[in-house]
């Protein structure tokens, strides 16, 4: 076997060339194929299954019972090979029949083989078979005969289109389905659109994958890099939201991709394989896909998503088959149709007419997601096939706060539509007529309302919505979206653009919140963080900011020295015990200490808080409120953790409710042992965000509420018509009692009242 995946790749491509070529059927063809993989790989058995009706079936083997072929038929999902095929992924075992998944099938006679590997058979993004090889000996398969595998696999997806030897239903089918249809997903960037579907790109069909004259193809590569280049920077120069902000980082980190030398050296390879130019590019774009499926961590993914833009784009050029829907041009108000989309590409489309995006992927620290909140672009994710259930035209109402789309809707559904946004529009001129109203309730107790941030044109929202300050910036943002760890200047440099747009509010940094699910990809993790089974509950936050200390140093000087003359308000995330704040607190100290003796400028106070999302730190507050300036509390993750329930988990979303009577006896708890030692308490979660929620913490006695900057106008709404301490009564009377439907108990006294709830 030949040292390099190119080498064996070649080798096996050069003899299958002269099959390929022959005028045989293609039956023959493939009993031929599986003699030559088998024959270079030395396994004794080679495989091919194929799609057919639905069905995996043996279309032909070297090794296993020549009756098996065609009568061995199994489902998607079945078996090894089923599996492969359902997660389009490749598999490599020692030893197959100790897999959970092997599905022992005695009339091929495989029980005489040990070994397996299985690499899918892909096209259009989607496997019409299966390849694989079977060896009598326990031995897991070497990453080169792995990489032949796949590249073999790939040309061979073109012999079996062209024969139509496998099920291959076109992707880009029209919907038969012209009802009304609602669909549901991911809320990315908040906002109401109406408008037409428009699909992104079609998909770029590869007709020949094997190459005649390598150096000729890796000239078009290196043609194709050039012009890509020239795109992207073109693109990111002529960006309509100005120059500063995280969305530019963003852009700067996309157009590192496009100057990646392990990318093209892995498409040169690729080409070195035998490959042409667009099925070398095709074989990479694989490779990363079935990665991006084995990858857990979504910021990981994210970037994962980013490359597949560029190779998205580098497939076009290389092809000569340029058209998108932003190069062809929107000709009415249109709602954007992906799988994924890449910042770049987002740019290219005229603002005028693009009123949103509906992404079957997508995430709310993916690039493409930052962007369109700097753009103003209502963005929904996660919807589940949707290139699949809308036709071109279709039109499509978009309301991301409900988490709704309504495909095809009638004429009664979009004048509702019509309406239900009018409505919104002028619910929002009220609140704007709201801003500079303080929020204050009718027996004079004045409640806060902050706002949650994370990038730096959230600071614009203070004046906008008219909040108090910021009670929760989230300075993980900017590690996120960086290829590199910010440099303490760039951290600095954010943390003071933040303070001045404050001007005399308070602003509270959380330090950061990273690790877990939360991973950076350019900071290295151990073997024990890489095998977290429960990433949520796992070294993540405070706990990994302590153990590598130099991160945090590098931060609280950074926060130090930005709030020079100020108050800098610090908050520690994840605390569960009170020496972990202790330590925390001292490591911030001593850095302030270390300015003092350089004669820097430093803040003029320093208060020091603690976010409450662990359960456990409840049982210990008497110990840690004394040292605490502020206690905020974190009802997302908390109510995770007191339940035992994945917020995320759609078939736990009915034991995920703030208002059950559990979760608030415990807030009601830690409120009053913050009242007993006079330290102000706040809830920086989604439930102060809601205006029933909001009103029941009110009646628990929280005075500070941070929340999203959409929520403001809602919530100060509703403070303006309560009655705090009749409130008060109501709750403590509701949870003596233990009654436990306290949403609907809370819902009715409103109702009584006129409280406004939106």
């Amino acid at each position: 076997m030949p040292s390099t995946p190119a080498a064996a790749a070649r080798q096996i491509l050069t003899r299958l060339q002269e099959v390929m070529a022959a005028r045989t059927s293609a039956q023959a063809k493939l009993n031929k194929v599986v003699e030559i993989i088998g024959q270079s790989l030395s396994s004794e058995v080679c495989s091919i299954y194929l799609v057919r009706e639905g069905l995996l079936e043996l279309f032909a083997t070297r090794g296993l019972k020549q009756e098996a072929v065609h009568v061995t038929r199994m489902a998607m999902g079945e078996g090894l090979v089923g599996m492969i095929a359902t997660n389009v992924e490749t598999l490599n075992l020692d030893e197959a029949a100790s897999h959970p998944d092997y599905s022992y099938r005695p009339e091929t006679g495989e029980e005489l083989f040990h070994s397996f590997a299985g690499v899918p058979i892909v096209r259009r993004e989607r496997a019409i078979g299966v390849l694989c090889v079977q060896h009598v000996e326990p031995r897991r398969y070497e990453e080169v005969e792995i990489e032949a595998l796949q590249t073999v696999a790939m040309v061979l997806s073109e012999l079996i289109a062209n024969a139509e030897l496998a099920d291959d239903g076109p992707l880009d089918s029209r919907v038969q389905d012209t009802g009304s249809t609602v669909l549901h997903g991911l809320q990315l960037v908040m906002g109401m659109a109406r408008g037409h579907a428009v699909f992104h790109q079609p998909r770029v069909h590869i007709e020949h994958t094997v190459a005649e004259d390598t150096e000729a193809e890796r000239a078009r590569v290196i043609s194709a890099f050039a012009k890509m280049r020239e795109q992207i920077d073109r693109m990111t120069g002529a960006a309509e939201f100005g120059t500063e902000g995280e969305h530019q980082e963003v852009l700067e980190t996309y157009k590192m991709f496009a100057y990646d030398e392990g990318w093209i050296r892995r498409i040169n390879e690729a080409i070195d394989s035998g490959l042409t130019a667009e099925a070398a590019i095709e074989r990479v774009q694989q490779r990363t896909r079935m990665r991006m499926r084995q990858i857990d961590d979504p910021l990981l993914q994210d970037r994962m998503h980013d490359l597949e833009d560029m190779a998205n784009r580098l497939l076009r050029i290389v092809s000569g088959q340029l058209g998108t829907a932003a190069q062809l041009g929107l000709r009415q108000d249109a709602i954007l149709i992906a799988r994924n989309l890449g910042p770049a590409e987002l740019l290219e489309y005229d603002r005028r007419r693009l009123k949103g995006v509906i992404l079957e992927e997508g995430s709310l620290t993916a690039h493409v997601t930052i962007v369109a909140r700097a753009m103003g672009v209502p963005v929904l994710g996660r919807v589940r096939d949707i290139r699949h259930q809308v036709n071109e035209g279709d039109l499509i109402l978009m309301d991301v706060g409900a988490n709704a789309l309504l495909i095809r809707p009638t004429s009664d559904m979009d004048e509702a539509f019509e309406n239900r946004l009018h409505v919104t529009q002028k619910r929002r001129a009220e609140f704007a007529a709201m801003r500079d109203l303080p929020s204050v309730t009718i027996d004079g107790q004045r409640i806060e309302l902050m706002v949650n941030a994370g990038l730096r044109e959230d600071a614009q929202a203070l004046d906008l919505v008219g909040a108090d300050g910021i009670g929760l910036f989230r300075t993980e943002f900017q590690f996120l979206v960086s290829a590199t760890l910010p440099q303490r200047e760039k951290q600095q440099r954010l943390y003071r653009d933040v303070l001045d747009a404050a001007g005399d509010r308070p602003v509270v940094f959380r330090t950061v919140d990273i690790g877990g699910d939360k991973a950076l990809p350019y900071m290295a993790r151990d073997a024990e963080e890489e095998l977290e089974d429960n990433p949520a509950m796992g070294w993540r936050a405070l706990r990994l900011a302590l153990d590598r200390d130099g991160l945090m140093k590098a931060q609280a000087r950074a926060l130090l020295e930005a709030a020079a003359g100020k108050v800098l308000h610090v908050m520690f995330p994840m605390v569960s015990e009170p020496w972990e704040y202790e330590q925390a607190r001292a490591l911030v100290e001593h850095q302030r200490e270390w300015l003092v003796a350089q004669k820097k400028k430093l803040p003029v106070a320093v208060r020091y808080g603690a976010m409450l999302e662990v359960p456990a730190l409840a049982e210990v507050l008497d110990l840690l409120l004394p040292r605490l300036d502020f206690l905020s509390i974190g009802t997302n993750d908390l109510t995770q953790f007191l339940f035992a329930a994945d917020r995320a988990h759609p078939r736990l979303a009915e034991r995920y409710d703030w208002l059950s009577i559990a979760i608030l006896r415990f807030l009601d708890r830690v409120v009053r042992a913050c009242e007993d030692h006079e330290v102000p308490v706040g809830v920086c979660g989604e439930m102060g965000g809601r205006t029933l929620e909001a009103m029941a913490l009110i009646g628990l006695g929280v005075r500070r509420l941070s929340i999203t900057p959409a929520s403001v106008g809602p919530v100060k709404a509703m403070i303006r018509t309560v009655d705090a301490a009749e409130l008060r009564r109501f709750m403590r009377d509701l949870l003596d009692k233990g009654v436990t439907d306290i949403r609907s108990a809370l819902v009715d006294w409103a109702g009584e009242h006129a409280i406004e709830l939106n």
